[in-house]
This record gives C-alpha cells, structure tokens and sequence, in this order.
C-alpha cells in the first residue's frame, strides 16, 4: 500500500461527515416540500441564500454555489413559478436582473426556518452552549478551507 498508513482521525472524520451529509440532504428534501409541497430540494440552500444576503444577480448567486448558469437559471426560474422569487431590472445593468423573494417566498422560508432551528435546540438541548458555537466556528473554518482551495466553489450548497 506504499506506505501510506490509515490516519484513523481522518477515517472517523470521513465517515461522520458522510452519515452527516447524507442526512443533510434528506432533510433538505422534507424542508423544501414544507416550504411549498413543489420545491425541490436542491432550492431550499437559494431561498436562504436570497434571506441571508438580500437580492443577488442569477450569476452571483451560481459562483456562490458553485453551479453552472444554466442549473441556476433552472433553478432560479422553478422558485419564480411557484411565485417564491420575483426579477427585477437591475438599475446597475440594464441586461441583468436581481432575484429576490417575493413577500410569499419570505413568510414560507421564515416559518421552515424557525421551525429547522428549534430541531436543532432540541436535538442539541444537553450540549453546552460553548459547545454549539465551537462547533458552528469549526464548521466555519472547514467551509473557509474548502472556498480556499475550490475558488468559485461555496461549502454551502445549493441542496442544504
């Protein structure tokens, strides 16, 4: 095997970040459909995206996530559908649009979105407080590490 001897620290990261990303997903999947029975899942990471940051252009938003123009467009053109995101001209550029969410698509999120981080109080009731933020700052400085050496890519994906 070259070598090359098995970090089990690493191994045990890898199989827990597994099991949580595939639970992520899962989630993300029951979110959308509480946000609008017709979402997909993958939409939920741009409704909050579009709550945290405010109107953003379609290709702000794809660099962001890290996903294609057209996947964005797609995207982008299913949530205005359900009437979740309204176009705008931007005043800044006569060609492009700001996307933003329309007062509907801000009432939908906002009440999946308390409910999601009551969840997380529940699920997380007999940590300590410390222990939620050092685990939110270590989150924090993964995502930090994967934007670093995957320029144009965002931990945070369109699908969580």
């Amino acid at each position: 095997m070259g070598g090359i001897g098995v970090d089990h620290a690493f191994l045990a990261l890898e199989r827990e970040l597994a099991v949580f990303l595939r639970r992520a997903r899962a989630s993300s999947g029951e979110l959308a459909r509480e946000v609008h029975p017709e979402l997909e899942s993958a939409a939920y990471g741009l409704l909050m995206r579009l709550e945290d940051a405010g109107q953003q252009r379609a290709t702000d938003l794809a660099a962001y996530f890290g996903v294609g123009k057209a996947t964005m467009s797609r995207q982008l053109r299913a949530l205005e559908d359900l009437g979740l995101v309204a176009r705008t001209p931007d005043p800044a550029d006569g060609r492009a649009f700001l996307v933003q969410l329309t007062d509907e698509g801000r009432a939908r999120f906002r009440r999946v979105r308390v409910a999601r981080r009551a969840r997380y109080a529940r699920r997380l009731a007999a940590w300590e407080r410390s222990e939620v933020a050092e685990l939110a700052r270590l989150l924090h400085r993964l995502n930090s590490v994967q934007v670093t050496e995957e320029p144009g890519q965002d931990a945070a994906s369109p699908q969580e």
